[in-house]
């Protein structure tokens, strides 16, 4: 019954089609605009745990926090430009309606199938943009794509040394003097020091208290991740 009333539902015209296209990609922007205030709200506790782990003289959370940091502000770059594509694509829509009500019909368009192309391998709209390239395809504006197979082995190695590069920028501008000096040896013979000078009970609850730290640097990652996800 449902099959029938689609070949009866009369067949929207380009501008129809426009205004629906553009609806639905305004509100693909705001899902991204909410997924990118999330990110950077809890980018804030990060920040402030980066500032306290630099402060214990904890360089290994600091910096651990701070690869998360980076991490993060490449994913909102990202949300950013995709946003950018989005909205690209509907001008570009606007353009080709503009021209059909001059040429009588859709005309394809290679710009606005190479950024739905690139679009379909951003996690946060595949989905989504595959169902646009169905529309799209259907409606003359695009022709029939193959999905290609993303080899992002490369491309993570890549990133992850200029993360690298990055952590300790972030450590400076963060935390300040404490972190950018990275007292490693001082460190180190602090605790040689604190180890032979305190008594069973005191060596314990300092295990207990680096044990806390970690289930909190944990907690705190697992939170940021989530939140780009």
């Amino acid at each position: 019954m449902e099959k029938v009333k689609n070949l009866l539902k009369p067949r929207p015209t380009p501008q129809q089609q426009l205004r629906e296209w553009q609806r639905r990609l305004r509100n693909e922007c705001r899902v991204l605009d909410r997924q990118i205030r999330d990110v950077q709200r809890e980018e804030k506790n990060v920040e402030k745990a980066i500032r306290e782990a630099a402060k214990r003289n904890d360089m290994g959370s600091a910096k651990a926090l701070a690869k998360e940091l980076v991490r993060s502000r490449r994913a909102v770059n990202r949300l950013y430009e995709n946003k950018a594509q989005l909205n690209s694509v509907s001008m570009h829509l606007g353009e080709i309606v503009a021209t059909a009500r001059t040429v009588g019909h859709l005309s394809k368009s290679a710009e606005v199938m190479k950024i739905v192309n690139n679009l379909m391998k951003a996690p946060e709209l595949a989905a989504t943009m595959q169902e646009f390239s169905k529309e799209m395809t259907k409606a003359g504006v695009m022709e029939e794509m193959v999905n290609e197979a993303v080899d992002s082995a490369l491309d993570s190695e890549d990133m992850e040394e200029e993360i690298e590069e990055e952590v300790d920028k972030v450590l400076a501008s963060v935390a300040g003097e404490t972190a950018s000096q990275l007292p490693d040896a001082v460190r180190t013979q602090k605790i040689q020091q604190a180890s032979t000078s305190k008594v069973p009970e005191e060596r314990q609850a300092v295990a207990e208290g680096v044990d806390d730290d970690d289930e909190d640097l944990e907690e705190i990652r697992a939170r940021l991740a989530k939140v780009r996800s």
